[in-house]
This record gives structure tokens, C-alpha cells and sequence, in this order.
């Protein structure tokens, strides 16, 4: 089914207090709704800061009260919930884990982050091994407006899941990320246009807002990018919801009219459905 779609991203300020965040989450979502917003989407960690020592608070408190809050988001505005990514505590360790849940409340994927962030560069250095484990699937969910796919930040660099995505079918690619100041400038709006582009689908990239002062600084600026590359909407750094209308007909046009998606060499190479 081919139409369009109002999608908001809250771009939020995570802060430190759990509760405190949650409650400005669940306000944003009801505000995006009431803007027209049929898909609601959040950030990459946008519950807790993206710190270890906070990781290690999420572990002890879990994630379950934070999914049955995002189910009743959803189910209460009437929307389908991108619910960006949270720390998922299990039994074989803890995933960076994106929850997506339909008008009606129902979780209808969950992603687990496929390739952990990992950064060695002068004044930063950082991995994710040390405190998540690796998710092992390609996330791709069916919703009334058709086939959708997620990613979790540094999933982005890693263009054979994203295609992966689209040859099951997937017309827009969700990506809740926290890019950093290094390579925020440098990369985040490169990256986003070029898996649209590879692909010819929408990325809708949710980033957090920058906290100033914090020890992990991120760098915002969330954007949605069509199947041609172009930028149909961005923010800047600070606390806002971002408005994009996604015309899912806008995939097939590009794609008939410089059909690169549908040419692929799948007797040269290929990328498993």
C-alpha cells in the first residue's frame, strides 16, 4: 500500500534521573500524535545516559517497565511506536535493543544492535563489547503502511544489513542513533544519504538532543532522507520533535527512474533475504 506517512522524531534530551526522562518521553510522543504523526520515533538510549556507569544502573533496574510504557504510548495515541533503544536485560547478557509496537500497543520487532560501537581515536575511546552483546538478526516488520526495517546507530556503517533489509521488502529503514562530535560532522549526514541512496528507500535517523556538559556528548541533528538522498527534514542540536511526510509512491518513481536497486547482480554477487 503506497500513501503518505507523517513520521515525528522526538529528539530528546535524555536526562539524568530515569523517571524524569520517561515522563518527557510520553509527553513528546502525545504531542507528536496530536501533530498528525502516524509513526513516533526515539532516540538510541533515550532512557538512560549513554554512559557505562549508567549502563550498569539499567542492568540492575531492567527493561520491562520501560516497554510496557512504550506499549501503552502507542496504543494510547494511536500510533506506531519506534521506540528507539533501550538496555535490554537478559539472562545471556544485555542488548542495545530497539522495541517497535503498533497502534494497538502489540510489540511487533525488536531489534538487538548487530555491530557494537567501537572508537579508538585521540580524546575518545570507547566499546560497546564492554558492557552489551551483540545482536545476531536482520529486524524487518510488517505495518499497515507495508514493509519497514530498524538499525541501531552503528549499525549504519555496515551497508549488507541494510540491504538486507530492503530485499526483504523494506520501504523505510528506522535508525535511532547517538553519533558523537567526532563523528557526528563527519559522517552521520554521509551515512544516512548514502543508505538511502544504496537502497532507494527513506532513512529516518532519531538522534537524542545534546546534553552540554555531559561526558558522552552527541551530536543531534535528526534527519529523514528519501530514496533519492535528499534531506526532507533535519534538526539541530537541541530538544524538539521533527516532522517529515514520507510518500511511500516516492520509492517505486525512484526506483523506475534510475533503477539501480532494482538491477542488482545477484548471479555476481549477492545479499541473503
Amino acid at each position: 500500500m503506497n500513501e503518505t506517512i507523517k513520521i515525528a522524531i522526538c529528539q530528546i534530551r535524555t536526562e539524568l534521573e530515569r523517571a524524569e526522562t520517561m515522563d518527557k518521553a510520553a509527553r513528546m510522543v502525545r504531542e507528536a500524535a496530536a501533530g498528525g504523526a502516524q509513526i513516533v520515533v526515539l532516540p538510541e538510549m533515550y532512557n538512560t545516559p549513554y554512559s557505562k556507569s549508567y549502563f550498569r544502573q539499567a542492568a540492575r533496574l531492567g527493561h520491562e517497565d520501560a516497554v510496557a510504557a512504550m506499549s501503552a504510548w502507542a496504543r494510547e495515541n494511536g500510533v506506531i511506536l519506534v521506540g528507539g533503544s533501550i538496555p535490554e536485560v537478559t539472562e545471556d547478557g544485555m542488548y542495545n535493543t530497539c522495541f517497535v509496537f503498533d497502534e494497538e500497543g502489540r510489540q511487533i520487532a525488536k531489534h538487538r544492535k548487530v555491530h557494537l560501537f567501537e572508537i579508538d581515536v585521540p580524546g575518545m575511546r570507547f566499546s560497546e563489547k564492554k558492557n552489551f552483546t551483540e545482536g545476531c538478526e536482520i529486524t524487518t516488520f510488517e505495518t499497515r503502511y507495508g514493509t519497514m526495517g530498524a538499525a541501531v546507530c552503528f549499525d549504519v556503517r555496515f551497508p549488507e544489513l541494510f540491504r538486507a533489509m530492503a530485499v526483504r521488502g523494506a520501504k523505510i529503514i528506522f535508525l535511532p542513533a547517538q553519533f558523537n562530535m567526532r563523528t557526528g560532522p563527519a559522517h552521520w549526514e554521509l551515512a544516512i544519504r548514502s543508505r538511502a541512496v544504496d537502497n532507494e528507500l527513506f532513512m529516518v535517523a532519531a538522534s537524542t538532543a545534546r546534553y552540554e556538559g555531559f561526558d558522552y556528548t552527541c551530536w543531534g541533528h535528526s534527519m529523514v532522507s528519501d530514496p533519492f538522498g535528499m534531506v526532507l527534514a533535519e534538526a539541530d542540536e537541541t530538544e524538539q520533535i521533527l516532522y517529515a511526510d514520507v510518500d511511500l509512491a516516492r520509492v517505486d518513481e525512484v526506483r523506475a527512474q534510475l533503477p539501480t536497486f532494482l538491477h542488482l547482480r545477484r548471479d555476481v554477487y549477492t545479499v541473503t533475504e
